[in-house]
């Protein structure tokens, strides 16, 4: 085909129909645009993406605010407005500022996150399923959750908080884990924090109060141990504890003592 305006060129698809694609090329990087149905609308994307990156008068606020771009998706003005702006391109709708950084998952929803995640999320797209964001990950979805050390199924407000109450503000000092353990939760009582371990059987069963969380994840564990030795067929989660040598350990592990409603239980 020729005389294609300036941008745009053709492709066909595996049933050979023709589409076409835009692409931009700006400090010697060529930057695909992506695929449009008409000659017209990928020349359009060509046009807006052409005015982000010659004009830096263009502002993210600007863009925000007003959202005046044709055909050019708003992820894909996020990423030129960055590279225009900070000299990095990134694959993912991610804008630099000074010790952090923004990730746009939409236009009305935007997440911050502190410099070191900066390259992870570069190369991890988040996507939003079921109330739960996740990237995928060697193949697999992972919970984001789990990069701040917050276990799946956890609860905000309960298992974790957000310290300045922004729920998208995922910078690691705003972070605040409450309960880190499988089966745990904290407890204050007479003014001071102690830790009730409790496991989901066919209902809730208490396995014991304890004065350290690390002896309530230990106790937990050691429930699960028993409850499948009985003969229990259930996928329970144990508590991985990094802080204790395999002796501190299984020392706690010979001494804690747990509920007679667990010791006794029949399957």
């Amino acid at each position: 085909m020729m005389g294609l305006l300036p941008g745009v060129y053709t492709a066909n698809k595996k049933d050979g129909t023709l589409y076409f694609r835009a692409s931009i090329t700006y400090r010697n990087k060529h930057i695909s645009l992506g695929s449009y149905q008409t000659e017209h609308e990928a020349h359009e994307a060509y046009m807006d993406a052409n005015k982000i990156l010659s004009d830096d008068t263009f502002t993210l606020e600007e863009f925000l605010s007003n959202h005046c771009t044709k055909s050019l998706p708003f992820e894909k003005s996020i990423i030129l407005i960055n590279f225009r702006d900070n000299k990095l391109y990134f694959k993912t709708p991610i804008y630099i500022k000074k010790r952090y950084f923004l990730y746009f998952l939409s236009q009305s929803t935007v997440f911050k996150f502190a410099a070191d995640d900066l390259f992870y999320y570069a190369d991890h797209k988040i996507m939003k399923r079921g109330g739960h964001l996740f990237v995928s990950d060697f193949g697999m979805q992972v919970n984001i959750l789990a990069r701040y050390g917050i276990k799946n199924f956890a609860v905000c407000g309960k298992d974790y908080r957000f310290v300045n109450g922004d729920s998208t503000d995922y910078r690691y000092e705003n972070i605040e884990i409450i309960n880190k353990y499988h089966g745990v939760c904290q407890l204050i009582e007479k003014g001071l924090p102690i830790y009730k371990a409790k496991i989901h059987i066919n209902g809730d069963f208490i396995i014991g109060k304890y004065g350290k969380e690390v002896e309530a994840a230990i106790a937990y564990n050691k429930a699960v141990d028993l409850l499948l030795q009985k003969g229990l067929v259930k996928n329970f989660t144990k508590n991985y504890i990094v802080e204790l040598s395999h002796e501190e350990y299984r020392a706690i592990y010979q001494e804690i003592k747990i509920s007679n409603h667990i010791l006794e239980y029949e399957i």
